[in-house]
C-alpha cells in the first residue's frame, strides 16, 4: 500500500515530461521537500513491483579503445585530451571470447562489446559481427553492443548478427549537453536510439551523474529516457580523469547521489536502473543505493576506470538480498 506522500511523488511523476520545464521544476521542489528515506522507500517498492528482488549483471569489453574523434569533455579516450587511456585496434575474436566465458563463469547475464569513436567504421563491424556469432555459439550470455552513432543499415546488421541490446547513453540532459560535447548533436544520440529499436534492439541507455549539471537536469534526462523508451539505464557517477576538462570535478554529496538514482527508478517504474562507472564513490552507501531502485548493475571493470571484482559485487548482491537473474528485455 502506498501513503500519501508516495501517491502525491507518483502523480507529480506521471506529469513529468522533458520537454516542459514547469512539470520539471514542480517534481524536483517535491523530491527535495521529502525526507530522503521516504523517497528511497518508494523507489523501493517500484523495484519490487518491477522485478522483484532480481538483479541484472553486465560486464562490458573495451574492444577497441582511444583515438576518438569526439570531444566528450568527459572522456579518457577522447583525441582531443591528453590522458594515459590505452590505444589499441578492435581485438581478436578469441580475446573477445575469452573473456565472455571467464564472466560468464562467474554468473554474468550480459555481455557488452564497446569500441571507441564517433561511429563503426565497416571493416570493425564485420569483425564484430564475427565475434557476435562466436558469442553466441559458445555462450548463453545476451549480447550488447555500444559502437556510437549508428545508420539503420548497421543497426540491423548487429541485430541480424545476434545482438540483443544497443546501448548508447544519451549522458545528459538536452538542456545540458552542448556543454560537455560539441562535435555531435543530442538530436544525433536520440536518434541512434530510434534507429536501433526500429531494428528489433532492446535499448539501454543513461548517463552520469555529476558533470556540472543541476538536479533539475537529472529529472529531465530521466525523462528523456522514459519517453525514448529505454529498458537499461545505467547510471554513472563522474570520474574526473586526469587530462580530460572535467579532471577534478567535485563529486555531489552522497545524499544527492541517492537522491538522483531514486528519481530516475521514480520516472522509470520498468525499466533496470543500473549502476555502472564511477559507483566507487558511493563507498558504504553502495548498498544502500541498490535499495534505492536499483536492479542491475555492471560489474568487473569498467572502460578506462576500475570497478569491483565481480566475485565481491556478487556478494554484495546477494547480502542484500537480490537474486542474480537475467532481466527480460
Amino acid at each position: 500500500m502506498t501513503t500519501a506522500t508516495e501517491e502525491q511523488l507518483l502523480h507529480s511523476a506521471a506529469q513529468v515530461y522533458s520537454s516542459n520545464a514547469k512539470s520539471i521544476r514542480s517534481f524536483t521542489q517535491l523530491l527535495l521537500s521529502l525526507p530522503l528515506s521516504e523517497v528511497l522507500t518508494l523507489a523501493g517498492k517500484l523495484r519490487q513491483r518491477a522485478h522483484k528482488n532480481h538483479f541484472d549483471l553486465c560486464s562490458i569489453i573495451n574492444v577497441k579503445s582511444g583515438r576518438c574523434s569526439e570531444d566528450c569533455k568527459f572522456c579518457a579516450q577522447s583525441v582531443h585530451y591528453n590522458t594515459a587511456a590505452p590505444v589499441y585496434p578492435f581485438l581478436d575474436q578469441e580475446e573477445i571470447l575469452s573473456l565472455a566465458k571467464h564472466n560468464e563463469s562467474k554468473g554474468v547475464h550480459r555481455y557488452s562489446l564497446v569500441g571507441s569513436g564517433k561511429g563503426i567504421n565497416d571493416g570493425d563491424l564485420e569483425k564484430a559481427e564475427i565475434s557476435v556469432a562466436s558469442l553466441r555459439e559458445n555462450t548463453s550470455l545476451s549480447i550488447c553492443t555500444s559502437f556510437g552513432i549508428i545508420s539503420k543499415e548497421k543497426a540491423e546488421r548487429l541485430k541480424a548478427a545476434g545482438v540483443s541490446t544497443y546501448h548508447h547513453n544519451l549522458e545528459a540532459a538536452k538542456s545540458f549537453y552542448p556543454q560537455i560535447c560539441s562535435t555531435h548533436s543530442y538530436k544525433e544520440r536520440v536518434e541512434t536510439l530510434r534507429i536501433a529499436k526500429e531494428a528489433g534492439l532492446s535499448l539501454c541507455s543513461g548517463g552520469i551523474i555529476g558533470l556540472g549539471e543541476n538536479f533539475e537536469q537529472r529529472i529531465e534526462l530521466a525523462a528523456a529516457l522514459r519517453e525514448t523508451g529505454v529498458l537499461s539505464i545505467p547510471i554513472n557517477i563522474l570520474d574526473g580523469i586526469e587530462g580530460t576538462p572535467l579532471a577534478g570535478t567535485q563529486t555531489p554529496p552522497t545524499d544527492e547521489l541517492l537522491l538522483s538514482i531514486a528519481a530516475f527508478r521514480i520516472l522509470n517504474p520498468d525499466a533496470y536502473i543500473r549502476l555502472a562507472g564511477g559507483r566507487r564513490h558511493l563507498g558504504v552507501h553502495f548498498r544502500t543505493a541498490l535499495h534505492a531502485g536499483v536492479d542491475a548493475a555492471i560489474v568487473g571493470d569498467f572502460l578506462t576506470t576500475l570497478g569491483a571484482s565481480i566475485d565481491e559485487d556478487l556478494q554484495t548482491i546477494r547480502d542484500e538480498d537480490f537474486v542474480p537473474l537475467r532481466g527480460e528485455f
